[in-house]
């Protein structure tokens, strides 16, 4: 039971990161909007204050490796364009199937693996897999976004005559 509340509620934060992701693109990309939201995510460690979440080195590994695995997947098909003198975030439509990929995964594994593991370690493990993802994918999409931020200051700068 507890297997699939937790599955609806990981459906319902990937139609939220969806939705997010698709109005993001309509605003210009700035440094603050990629860094925070890892940030943001790192408060989610205090979990494992409560013994019930602490996992395993090997589960954190595991869990780690696999997380950074798939952000992978997230880096390739976030990339930046620079429309009327801003950058935004170039929509796309790989993006889309990619979550939901990834999410269909997800749940697999935690069916699977949720007949082996206690619910709180499980809890534990699939939070350091989703920051895992997620902190690879922002330092990927900041350096991009850096790297774009200085084509436009440059070609800024260029006097005209």
């Amino acid at each position: 039971m507890v297997t699939i509340i937790s599955s609806f509620f990981a459906i319902c934060m990937a139609l939220f990161v969806l939705f997010i992701r698709i109005k993001s693109a309509k605003k210009p990309a700035t440094a603050k909007k990629i860094i925070l939201p890892p940030i943001f995510m790192s408060t989610g460690a205090l979990m494992f204050i409560h013994p019930m979440f602490r996992v395993t080195a090997a589960e954190f590994f595991e869990a780690l490796l696999v997380g950074m695995i798939f952000s992978i997947l997230l880096i390739k098909t976030s990339n930046f364009e620079i429309r009327e003198d801003n950058i935004y975030l170039k929509r796309s439509k790989a993006f889309a199937f990619i979550l939901i990929g990834l999410l269909l995964i997800r749940i697999i594994m935690k069916s699977y693996l949720s007949n082996t593991i206690d619910v709180g370690e499980l809890s534990g493990m699939f939070w350091i897999l989703a920051f895992g993802m997620i902190v690879p994918w922002r330092i990927a999409m900041f350096f991009s976004f850096r790297r774009v931020k200085n084509q436009l200051d440059s070609s800024s700068n260029i006097p005209t005559i």
